[in-house]
């Protein structure tokens, strides 16, 4: 699958096949192509969890609250994406910049993450309506949980919807 292919058809998937688990070598597939996301002083700073079972099942409904992330509760895994101290170099130019790039590291992985969980045929939803105390509770983390990741086989009626985005001239500018 080509890189266009990926951007066109990746979405956010909001309703898996409970009955299709994720297989071991596909999910190593896309951890290891995360690992290659670039980050500021190549310092990653973040942790993902992966979490299966039980623990998916108890990180799933730490983001449904007020109604929210029904559909998680459907999903195979849920990776859970923790921030990390920076590495110095990092820690310095983000304090001299007055750049958050953690939070940058965080996208970029994330981004790489659910292209390459849509090049192997599966979904994903990125949520930030979560309860973190709780998540961090299940989990055993120590740092704050910047995003929770859904990831799955989407259903078979899960279509693939319209792409509602900027116009390229509301979203591009040139300067020569």
């Amino acid at each position: 699958m080509d890189f266009m292919t990926i951007a066109e058809t990746r979405q956010s998937c909001r309703k898996y096949d409970r009955s299709r688990k994720v297989e071991k070598e596909k999910l190593q597939k896309i951890l290891d192509a995360t690992r290659l996301a670039p980050s500021a002083c190549n310092g990653q700073p973040y942790k993902i969890t992966v979490c299966r079972g039980k623990a998916a099942e108890g990180v799933a409904k730490a983001t449904m609250s007020a109604g929210m992330n029904r559909f998680a509760a459907d999903t195979d895994v849920v990776l859970v994406i923790s921030e990390m101290p920076y590495v110095k170099t990092a820690a310095v130019g983000s304090k001299l910049k007055k750049n958050d790039y953690r939070s940058m590291d965080i996208g970029i992985a994330v981004a790489y993450l659910t292209a390459a969980a849509t090049a192997e045929g599966l979904g994903t939803c990125i949520l930030g309506w979560f309860d973190d105390s709780k998540i961090r509770e299940i989990c055993g983390l120590e740092y704050p949980v910047r995003l929770v990741v859904t990831l799955g086989y989407p259903a078979a009626d899960d279509k693939l919807r319209d792409k509602k985005r900027k116009s390229h001239e509301e979203l591009f500018s040139y300067c020569e």
